[in-house]
């Protein structure tokens, strides 16, 4: 009679096995692991600025422990309120139109004409390609109160023309919806490889059934991609509170600073160009983890409500 191993030398073998069984697989992915591990994990212990007085002279470890001095200053300070509702009102802004991208993607996949449908997409997807110096350029170009050629067009409307730049009221939607023109595009791919993978005897079914276009679209196309629209609005969720400060810095100016603050673009102020590293840790500390409570809220919802998850 064979002896029985314990239970947890038993795994202990299983995965040992599977070790040497599977070695080459290993040995592809130790690159990977070895960059994040590198460059994401290793440069980790410089957050602990975030809880000192940073001196380069004393270096890291040399600096003395101050606690959260740096948050509570930070909590306590009057700019804290506009950064926070700043950040949170333009995220919400974007996240509002996060449908955009499966609306394109589901127009674009009920196109029957092969060429239109190219040039169309090709046209969405260019301005991915644009840089943001560019695009901010563009934005300069088209919307000056004296030259650019909106203000031109509301002159000939008989209208006063706009300081759209240097008025707070629109930098929020300037800044999201020029975003929006330059990525939406780019965005519909995943959902048009997902709208791909659905089963088209489901479609032909439906039409034997009299199911019409629109029917079709809201009971199988939109059900087929739900995983992949919920996966990705987990991983935007967990970008809440990034933005893309470089946009934000390249259009704020004195004017619009009222609605343009952000705290990342705050955290570049004190941090590179005012040299207060440690204090500019501590809010960008305070910034990722209202992300990864965010993250890990919105995973928990969507895994108990659609049993679709990122873990």
């Amino acid at each position: 009679m064979a002896k029985q191993l314990p239970a947890h030398r038993g795994r202990s073998y299983k995965i040992k096995k599977n070790l040497f069984s599977n070695w080459q697989l290993y040995i592809f992915l130790l690159p990977v692991v070895s960059y994040f591990f590198i460059f994401h994990y290793i440069p980790m212990y410089g957050v602990q600025i975030a809880f000192k007085d940073y001196f380069a002279n004393l270096g890291i470890w040399g600096s003395p422990w101050v606690g959260f001095e740096h948050f509570e200053r930070f909590f306590s300070s009057y700019y804290f309120w506009r950064l926070l509702k700043n950040t949170l009102v333009l995220n919400l802004y974007m996240l509002v139109l996060f449908p955009l991208p499966i609306i394109l993607a589901l127009a674009f996949n009920e196109l029957r004409n092969g060429a239109y449908k190219k040039w169309t997409q090709t046209l969405t997807y260019a301005p991915h390609f644009i840089s943001v110096v560019v695009v901010v350029g563009m934005l300069v170009a088209f919307l000056d109160p004296n030259t650019g050629l909106i203000n031109h067009l509301i002159r000939a409307l008989g209208m006063e023309p706009i300081p759209f730049l240097t008025s707070p009221d629109w930098f929020r939607h300037i800044f999201v919806w020029s975003g929006q023109w330059q990525t939406l595009g780019w965005s519909t791919i995943i959902y048009l490889a997902a709208l791909a993978g659905v089963n088209p005897e489901l479609h032909e079914a439906a039409k034997v059934d009299g199911a019409t276009r629109l029917q079709r679209i809201f009971r199988i196309n939109i059900p087929s991609i739900m995983p992949t629209i919920v996966v990705l609005f987990i991983l935007n969720i967990g970008n809440f509170m990034q933005i893309g400060f470089e946009k934000v810095l390249l259009m704020q100016n004195t004017l619009n600073s009222e609605t343009s603050d952000i705290i990342q673009t705050f955290v570049y102020e004190t941090g590179i160009l005012q040299g207060q590293y440690s204090f500019a840790a501590a809010v960008g500390l305070f910034e990722s983890a209202i992300n990864i409570v965010l993250l890990i809220t919105v995973n928990q919802i969507a895994r108990k409500v659609s049993e679709n998850s990122l873990w």
